[in-house]
């Protein structure tokens, strides 16, 4: 049971700076729903990040991040253009259209990534009153397939939106790995690339619970606090969730956990490529691996090691790394591997 899988690194533990940072908070009384010194520093520090005129507000979770997001930039007419593979649209039950209101018009699409060719043979439908009208383009960073928008591919999307009236969401739940793979400060392809809301996840890389929705359009900043309200979001004893993140962005554990995960993705990828009957699928950018497998491998090898198949009628599977996985813990993976292929296929 406490052997380490490459499902998801939402499997992985909480960090034990994080874990500290929350022992030390859990102590007196401080005022709930954000008026309290852990709340108001951990905002600080991410405006330094992000720039001053960020507004930072924390929810639940990813989904609850999405969804109030979202539900700030739309109004009930309008549309969301997103990836198929998009985590609104595969993983979310439906929420971000039950709660906006609004349709999520999908683009198929072989990387994760979205593109302006793709984007454009909507633009018909804008000020036609038998449409749903584009009103938001929704990128993911990375993609569910792992893949890293670069800085200028985002300021494309970002100025295609903006020339259009439509604005930009990311949904950023591995935003740490994006930007170790950029080498980038966050702001510089959020804040300042013309990115109008950021969902800023930590969970996937070492928080317990809590995420941050970032709003950098200072238009959409005061209706955002009821929206998280009445969308359930507002957790009363925020400082649990504010001194996660104040551990998170002090002395870069964010960017140490992902750089962790990140180049025990690059070791994975390195060993399972060596081996013929493996073939991975997409660039390897950040902490995941796609890979297709013989097919009769996959159950044997998952009663081993819990990972998920990202396309059965392909025998694709995902293997995510964490900023706990270890040499070690890949050495054993891929032994375990190449022991399985060579008793089920000779």
């Amino acid at each position: 049971m406490n052997k380490r899988s490459f499902a998801s690194d939402n499997n992985a533990g909480v960090h034990p700076q994080v874990m500290d940072a929350l022992q030390k908070c859990n102590v007196g009384h401080v005022i709930g729903y954000g008026d309290d010194p852990y709340t108001q520093r951990t905002i600080e520090l991410f405006k330094h990040h992000f720039g001053k005129q960020t507004g930072v507000y924390f929810v639940y979770g990813g989904t609850g991040a999405n969804v109030t997001g979202l539900q700030v930039m739309l109004k009930p007419f309008q549309a969301v253009l997103c990836a198929e593979t998009a985590h609104i649209n595969v993983d979310e039950c439906g929420a971000p259209e039950k709660f906006t209101g609004c349709k999520l018009i999908t683009i198929s699409t072989s990387d994760g990534k979205l593109r302006i060719e793709q984007l454009e043979p909507f633009l018909h439908m804008l000020g036609f009153e038998h449409h749903v009208q584009p009103g938001v383009i929704s990128i993911t960073q990375p993609t569910e397939m792992g893949t890293v928008y670069s800085l200028e591919e985002i300021r494309r999307i970002a100025d295609f939106a903006h020339q259009n009236r439509m604005l930009l969401h990311m949904d950023g739940a591995r935003l740490a790995n994006a930007a170790v793979h950029l080498n980038l400060p966050f702001k510089a392809f959020t804040s300042e690339a013309g990115v109008d809301v950021l969902s800023f996840g930590g969970t996937k890389n070492g928080l317990m619970f809590g995420e941050a929705v970032l709003i950098f359009n200072q238009k959409l900043q005061p209706d955002f606090k009821y929206i998280r309200k009445q969308g359930m979001q507002l957790h009363s004893k925020m400082r649990y969730i504010a001194a996660q993140f104040e551990a998170y962005l002090t002395n870069d554990l964010w960017k140490k956990n992902a750089q962790q995960a990140n180049a025990m993705a690059q070791l994975l990828a390195q060993k399972v490529s060596e081996i013929e009957e493996i073939k991975i699928t997409q660039p390897v950018q950040t902490n995941g691996v796609f890979a297709i497998v013989p097919g009769e491998i996959i159950e044997p090898l998952r009663n081993e090691y819990f990972f998920y198949t990202w396309n059965t009628g392909k025998n694709e599977v995902r293997w995510m790394t964490s900023f706990d996985t270890t040499e070690q813990d890949v050495e054993q993976f891929v032994a375990t591997l190449k022991r399985i292929l060579k008793n089920y296929l000779t």
